[in-house]
Protein backbone atom coordinates (compact mmCIF):
# COMPACT_ATOMS: atom_id res chain seq x y z
CA UNK A 1 0.00 0.00 0.00
CA UNK A 2 2.61 2.13 0.85
CA UNK A 3 4.55 1.63 -2.40
CA UNK A 4 1.58 2.53 -4.00
CA UNK A 5 1.03 6.00 -2.66
CA UNK A 6 4.95 6.49 -3.32
CA UNK A 7 4.65 5.27 -6.97
CA UNK A 8 1.02 7.62 -7.33
CA UNK A 9 2.54 10.50 -5.62
CA UNK A 10 5.88 10.61 -8.31
CA UNK A 11 3.57 10.53 -10.96
CA UNK A 12 1.67 13.83 -9.86
CA UNK A 13 4.76 15.65 -9.53
CA UNK A 14 6.35 15.30 -13.21
CA UNK A 15 6.29 18.26 -14.89
CA UNK A 16 2.76 19.32 -16.93
CA UNK A 17 4.93 19.16 -20.57
CA UNK A 18 5.77 15.56 -20.23
CA UNK A 19 2.19 14.25 -19.87
CA UNK A 20 1.75 15.77 -23.35
CA UNK A 21 5.32 14.35 -24.56
CA UNK A 22 3.46 11.06 -26.35
CA UNK A 23 0.58 13.15 -27.51
CA UNK A 24 0.68 15.39 -30.84
CA UNK A 25 -0.48 18.22 -29.19
CA UNK A 26 2.17 21.05 -29.21
CA UNK A 27 3.60 23.62 -31.60
CA UNK A 28 5.14 21.94 -34.69
CA UNK A 29 7.52 23.90 -36.60
CA UNK A 30 9.04 23.02 -40.33
CA UNK A 31 12.71 23.77 -41.77
CA UNK A 32 11.60 26.29 -43.84
CA UNK A 33 9.56 28.36 -41.34
CA UNK A 34 6.43 26.78 -41.14
CA UNK A 35 4.38 26.47 -38.33
CA UNK A 36 1.35 25.05 -36.72
CA UNK A 37 0.10 24.22 -33.38
CA UNK A 38 -2.36 21.50 -31.99
CA UNK A 39 -4.36 21.55 -28.55
CA UNK A 40 -6.80 18.46 -29.12
CA UNK A 41 -8.99 19.19 -31.63
CA UNK A 42 -7.92 22.77 -32.41
CA UNK A 43 -5.34 23.81 -34.43
CA UNK A 44 -3.75 26.73 -35.84
CA UNK A 45 -2.79 25.91 -39.73
CA UNK A 46 0.52 26.75 -41.10
CA UNK A 47 -0.98 29.88 -42.72
CA UNK A 48 -2.30 31.12 -39.55
CA UNK A 49 -6.36 29.93 -39.80
CA UNK A 50 -7.57 28.43 -36.49
CA UNK A 51 -9.99 25.74 -36.96
CA UNK A 52 -10.66 22.23 -35.54
CA UNK A 53 -10.09 18.59 -37.18
CA UNK A 54 -9.96 14.80 -36.33
CA UNK A 55 -7.61 14.09 -32.89
CA UNK A 56 -6.29 11.24 -31.39
CA UNK A 57 -3.16 11.13 -29.22
CA UNK A 58 -0.90 10.01 -31.93
CA UNK A 59 -2.64 10.88 -35.21
CA UNK A 60 -4.64 14.64 -36.56
CA UNK A 61 -5.96 14.97 -40.11
CA UNK A 62 -7.78 18.37 -41.08
CA UNK A 63 -9.53 20.26 -44.23
CA UNK A 64 -6.76 22.48 -45.47
CA UNK A 65 -8.59 25.79 -46.05
CA UNK A 66 -7.76 28.07 -49.17
CA UNK A 67 -5.40 29.71 -50.11
CA UNK A 68 -2.72 27.32 -47.63
CA UNK A 69 -1.03 24.53 -49.49
CA UNK A 70 -3.39 21.49 -50.20
CA UNK A 71 -6.27 23.60 -50.22
CA UNK A 72 -9.94 21.40 -50.29
CA UNK A 73 -7.90 18.49 -49.57
CA UNK A 74 -7.23 16.76 -46.68
CA UNK A 75 -3.94 17.05 -44.96
CA UNK A 76 -3.03 13.68 -42.47
CA UNK A 77 -0.43 14.12 -39.63
CA UNK A 78 1.12 11.12 -37.75
CA UNK A 79 3.20 11.42 -34.51
CA UNK A 80 6.63 9.70 -34.81
CA UNK A 81 8.03 9.78 -31.51
CA UNK A 82 8.08 12.74 -29.08
CA UNK A 83 9.67 15.48 -31.17
CA UNK A 84 8.64 14.15 -35.06
CA UNK A 85 5.30 14.25 -36.95
CA UNK A 86 4.80 13.08 -40.83
CA UNK A 87 2.49 15.89 -42.78
CA UNK A 88 0.89 14.02 -45.86
CA UNK A 89 -1.23 15.49 -47.98
CA UNK A 90 -4.52 14.16 -49.70
CA UNK A 91 -3.67 10.42 -48.93
CA UNK A 92 -3.04 8.73 -45.57
CA UNK A 93 -0.52 6.51 -47.38
CA UNK A 94 1.39 9.01 -49.34
CA UNK A 95 4.79 9.15 -50.88
CA UNK A 96 6.96 11.99 -49.60
CA UNK A 97 5.68 13.13 -45.90
CA UNK A 98 7.17 16.06 -44.74
CA UNK A 99 8.74 16.10 -41.39
CA UNK A 100 8.39 18.08 -38.58
CA UNK A 101 9.56 18.54 -35.22
CA UNK A 102 8.89 20.00 -31.81
CA UNK A 103 9.24 23.95 -31.97
CA UNK A 104 12.19 25.12 -29.55
CA UNK A 105 10.47 26.87 -26.96
CA UNK A 106 10.75 30.92 -27.45
CA UNK A 107 12.15 33.35 -25.34
CA UNK A 108 9.02 34.62 -23.75
CA UNK A 109 8.44 30.93 -23.03
CA UNK A 110 11.61 30.62 -21.02
CA UNK A 111 10.96 31.15 -17.46
CA UNK A 112 14.76 32.59 -15.69
CA UNK A 113 14.63 33.81 -12.50
CA UNK A 114 12.36 36.00 -10.77
CA UNK A 115 13.89 39.30 -9.43
CA UNK A 116 11.79 41.16 -6.43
Amino acid sequence: MRLTKLITAGFLMLPAGTALADAIDGNWCHSDGRRFTIRGPDIVTPGGKAMQGDYSRHYFSYVAPAPEQGAGGTIYMTLMGENAVQLRYGDAASANPENWVRCSPSISAVRGPTHS
